[in-house]
């Protein structure tokens, strides 16, 4: 037996459809979609109608490329290989004015887009006024500004108002060259469920909430992201101890009572992140808390109801990414990027 990881292909281009028939949506699909798989996901997300996609890395952005040649192709990280982002028709982001000004000969006839670095401090221009210098280079095809919301899901402080003011008033000051641009995009999917799509922007930058994952809990319904993947083992044997004796890699679980565990084929070495073992598994429906969590193996505390060969439910419509991700895991991305998919049978809805 082998632990299972589920794709649901036919959720993730609905889930996709639902946001792309509202607002104009740039899909992120950086770290190969988020471990969903990148040409599966292009393809789910193009038949929903989305015609735009960002990663940030160059061998990915030649990859969309290949899977269509009409689709705008945004290279979110800065890049060097001018003439491979000509050949292929990537779309570079400047990351500042002094990368403009170091590499201005080769920019040219290259689509690029500008920056705003905002108060992620990660990228991008800081001035304004250095952005409309680019603006006003006749060599260089701008089609889009971004800047990147950093606190759009943070509720306690004022921090997102802040940033979108940032932001807005670089647009402001830019408010000419707008309608020549086609593309102009700040918020990612926490924003955008809060504030709809901002006044002056062409499109938003979807992550979290195309993949099925509501991008903060809060009042949300769970209809707005139905999970797109789901993750199983296999009850392999089970083992019967008495109270005080330990179970695991020294003596990780001591029993206070006599206790059964289930030994489950899954563990840290398929990627479940290790805080995963804070939270409870689910075997024919009733929830059971993890005691150890191994490399290859969980050993999970269970009743005389769970037989060898049950099936252990770690992530399904019930064990939601997102509500681990409220309770302190980690986020959507950290939980799927850590999935080593060559551990698993796969298995594919379409």
């Amino acid at each position: 037996m082998t632990a299972t990881f589920i794709r649901n292909h036919r959720r993730l281009t609905e889930q996709a459809l639902s946001i792309q028939s509202k607002v104009d949506t740039i899909a992120i699909v950086k770290n190969d979609a988020y471990n969903f798989g990148l040409f599966d996901t292009f393809t789910a997300f193009h038949k929903a109608g989305i015609r735009a996609f960002a990663t940030t890395n160059l061998k990915e952005a030649k990859k969309l490329r290949s899977y269509d040649s009409d689709i705008m192709v945004l290279l979110l990280d800065p890049c060097t290989e001018f003439e491979e982002m000509r050949e292929h028709e990537i779309t570079l982001s400047l990351p500042s004015y002094s990368f403009y000004q170091q590499y201005k000969d080769e920019l040219k006839g290259l689509s690029v887009q500008l920056v705003f670095r905002n108060d992620l401090n990660r990228l991008g221009f800081t001035d304004s006024s250095k952005m409309a210098a680019v603006l006003d280079d006749a060599s260089i095809k701008v089609n889009g500004l971004w800047t990147h919301f950093a606190y759009a899901d943070d509720f306690q402080t004022n921090r997102h108002e802040k940033e979108i003011n940032n932001w807005l008033g670089v647009l402001n000051d830019l408010t000419s060259y707008l309608p020549r641009l086609s593309y102009i995009h700040a918020q990612n999917s926490a924003s955008y469920i809060t504030n709809g799509l901002m006044a002056n922007h062409t499109h938003i930058r979807g992550g979290v909430i195309l993949y099925g994952t509501r991008p903060y809990v809060g009042n949300l319904d769970l209809s707005l992201a139905r999970q797109t993947v789901e993750v199983t083992a296999n009850v392999i044997e089970l083992t019967d101890i008495k109270a005080g004796e330990s179970a695991g890699y020294s003596a990780a679980f001591t029993a206070k009572a006599d206790t059964r565990l289930a030994v489950c084929d899954i563990g840290y070495g398929n990627g479940l992140i290790l805080s995963r073992k804070d939270f409870p598994v689910s075997i024919n429906g009733n929830h059971y808390p993890i005691r150890v969590m191994m490399m290859s193996h969980l050993l999970v505390e269970v009743d005389q109801s769970v037989s060898i060969g049950d099936t252990v439910n770690l992530y399904n419509d019930e064990l939601r990414f997102d509500e681990f991700t409220e309770r302190g895991i980690g986020s959507f991305s950290q939980q799927m990027a850590a999935f080593n998919k060559e551990t698993f049978t796969q298995v594919d809805i379409t």
